[in-house]
């Protein structure tokens, strides 16, 4: 879902960098008021099990190959904005070291991955979550759906973004790109289920998503 340079029309990367930009610098001074001696720790780790987990490919159908975004996992743990800024400084990083992505179309990853699978994702996962029974069950599945959805929304504004800008027909990249990323999208949500579910067992207060009230309900029925 990296798209490098030259795929995207100035345009788009213009508007794309500067959404982008502002929403991550919004992201900052919320971490700044939010982030307590718990979090701190917390998003350190979240950000390098994601960077790492990213330069990981498994394959999926016509000989190509997707990755672990991560971002409504970062989400699910420390909320949209974290979850913005730890995909902002991860695609940052990999732009500039590992020339995954182009520069300047940096806005552009960020805004797709970062804001669209973190931010919008997570009122997506707050918004099946209000829908779904109110406990451990129905809160997992809240988040692999919400977590496929964040990989195939992200490809689908890829798709947009690559139609507008002349790079291919809208009726031909929209579907491609989205087919493939459905598969890459289930491959996020075992993942992102098996992570949270791991720390729900051991470390619930560290899911910033499942609030007390639904740990109380949860516990309730298990026992």
């Amino acid at each position: 879902m990296h798209v490098p340079d030259g795929f995207v029309s100035g345009g788009v990367n213009a508007i794309t960098y500067i959404i982008s930009a502002g929403i991550s610098v919004f992201a900052v001074r919320e971490a700044n008021k939010k982030l307590g001696d718990k979090q701190v720790p917390l998003l350190g780790v979240v950000a390098a099990f994601i960077f790492a987990a990213q330069m990981l490919n498994f394959p999926v159908a016509g000989g190509t190959s997707g990755h672990f975004l991560g971002a409504l996992l970062a989400a699910s743990l420390l909320g949209p904005w974290m979850s913005c800024l730890i995909m902002t400084v991860v695609l940052t990083i990999q732009c500039l070291l590992f020339a995954d992505g182009g520069l300047t179309a940096l806005g552009t990853n960020i805004f797709n991955m970062g804001i669209i699978g973190g931010v919008l994702c997570y009122y997506i996962l707050v918004a099946l979550k209000s829908i779904f029974p109110k406990n451990k069950s129905g809160y997992l599945v809240s988040v692999a759906i919400s977590s496929l959805m964040s990989v195939v929304l992200g490809a689908s504004a890829c798709a947009v973004e690559l139609a507008i800008s002349g790079t291919s027909p809208l009726g031909i990249v929209l579907p491609a790109m989205a087919s493939v990323h459905v598969l890459i999208g289930i491959g996020e949500a075992i993942i992102t289920t098996a992570v949270v579910g791991l720390i729900l067992n051991t470390r619930p207060d560290l899911v910033g998503t499942y609030s007390y009230q639904d740990a109380g309900t949860f516990n309730t029925m298990e026992a």
